[in-house]
């Protein structure tokens, strides 16, 4: 029996460091060290993170959305697209951003929003086959990144990824012991389950006007 639960042991720290080393080398490949050196892409897809009460975003999310933002104004990309949880009429990440975004001076043509980005593999994976995206620059904190561009390169997006790292975040240890964990899960869903979304639903192509996305 000892035997038995070292092995699984073994088994289970063995697949944990494996995805981690394999997701890590593969997606820090395509990350830039800031957005001043990303690739020119069709848009910056911009993941979704912490809103507070009356659309009050958490610096994580903030920090993102000013990266996106940059990406924008410097030519990198044309579109923004905004993704995250808006699964309760009393939680909404997306529109919180996109009102940010607009209080910018970004163009509400140029925002696109995912309602239903509702974790980083559904966020990329829409990209894909709602938005009819083929190139992005993916924005978010520096622990975040290599999976992120990982799950979208491996879902056929040619895809960099930015930093938004602009501060010390008071979570920043607990954000990395949880991505540690939520790359094993990444792994296994791109490469053993392959789910599909929660939601899909009709094709919004990237190429046109993102207040089709507003509700």
């Amino acid at each position: 029996m000892a035997w038995s639960a070292a092995v699984l042991i073994l088994v289970a720290v063995a697949i944990v460091a494996v995805s981690n080393l394999m997701i890590i080398r593969v997606g820090e490949a395509h990350v830039t060290a800031s957005a001043e050196d990303a690739s020119k892409s069709q848009v910056a897809i911009v993941l979704g993170a912490k809103v507070f009460g009356d659309n009050v975003l958490s610096h994580v999310l903030a920090d993102r959305l000013d990266t996106g933002i940059d990406l924008y104004r410097s030519g990198k990309v044309g579109k923004l697209l905004l993704t995250g949880d808006h699964g309760q009429s009393r939680y909404d990440e997306v529109n919180a951003m996109r009102k940010y975004a607009l209080s910018k001076g970004i163009p509400a043509e140029d925002i696109f929003m995912d309602h239903a980005g509702f974790d980083t593999y559904d966020s990329m994976y829409r990209a894909r086959d709602i938005f009819e995206i083929q190139s992005a620059v993916v924005v978010t904190q520096r622990f975040h990144l290599a999976r992120s561009v990982y799950i979208a390169r491996a879902l056929g997006i040619d895809a960099t990824g930015a930093s938004a790292d602009k501060r010390v975040y008071m979570k920043g240890r607990l954000f990395e012991i949880r991505e540690a964990l939520a790359r094993v899960k990444a792994f296994f869903e791109l490469h053993i389950t392959r789910p599909k979304p929660r939601f899909l639903g009709e094709k919004i192509p990237i190429t046109g006007d993102g207040r089709s996305t507003n509700d």
